[in-house]
């Protein structure tokens, strides 16, 4: 019976594993505030920790959230992050913050994807139209049109978007399951790779013209986030 029940146990926690790992891993203390400096330090998810006595309240804050930020770029839109890059305590503690501003008219957020974190995003100002595309071989578009004090989540990994169908400005906040969720540009990852991705790839992988693909190439492609 003994036997039974631990290859139960074992079973179910070999089921459980995978579920465990699908957001940065639980921290086994308080918290571990990152520093640059190695000495007297110990490195948890890739960040040296600082004597927690020696934490302050700085560690944990950030301030500058409630200002708008020019969108005046190719997008028309700008993300201000706050992960562990900004607040030095959130490390280890698998979250993080951004601020996102649009521009009126079509200031969007091109399609990207965050490799380690599900998103939810929350719109505070304007009319946004938001969406993303589940994985092959389905490929379907699930989109929804936002209005403030509307939330909308995107799944982890699959590439998603936002885009201003509004006349005047619109202002989203989004958090994310990872101190550092990491983004990927679609356009920006397959056209503006360095060095660039052969052209002859990307003629067949797109069934384009190369004139096409050259011409994408050639283009500045603006890191927003």
């Amino acid at each position: 019976m003994k036997t039974a029940h631990f290859i139960l146990i074992f079973c179910l926690l070999a089921l459980a594993s995978p579920f465990a790992y699908a957001s940065d891993p639980s921290p086994l203390q308080d918290f571990c505030v990152a520093i640059n400096d190695p000495k007297d330090a110990v490195f948890v998810n890739g960040k040296f920790c600082k004597d927690p006595k020696l934490a302050k309240a700085q560690d944990f804050y950030y301030s500058g959230l409630n200002i708008p930020i020019n969108t005046s770029n190719p997008v028309g839109s700008t993300v201000t992050p706050v992960n562990v890059a900004q607040i030095p305590g959130l490390n280890t503690l698998g979250i993080s913050l951004v601020r996102i501003d649009y521009a009126p008219n079509g200031g969007l957020n091109p399609p990207h994807t965050h490799p380690r974190a599900t998103e939810i995003l929350v719109v505070v100002e304007g009319t946004l139209y938001v969406g993303f595309v589940t994985s092959n071989t389905d490929n379907r578009l699930i989109t929804k049109v936002l209005y403030p004090g509307d939330v909308f989540v995107f799944p982890i990994g699959l590439i998603h978007f936002q885009f201003n169908v509004g006349k005047t400005n619109a202002v989203a906040f989004a958090a994310l399951s990872s101190q550092n969720p990491g983004v990927i540009t679609v356009a920006n990852a397959v056209f503006g790779s360095n060095p660039p991705i052969n052209p002859d790839f990307l003629v067949k992988a797109f069934q384009l013209d190369k004139n096409v693909v050259k011409n994408l190439q050639s283009k500045f492609w603006w890191a927003n986030n």
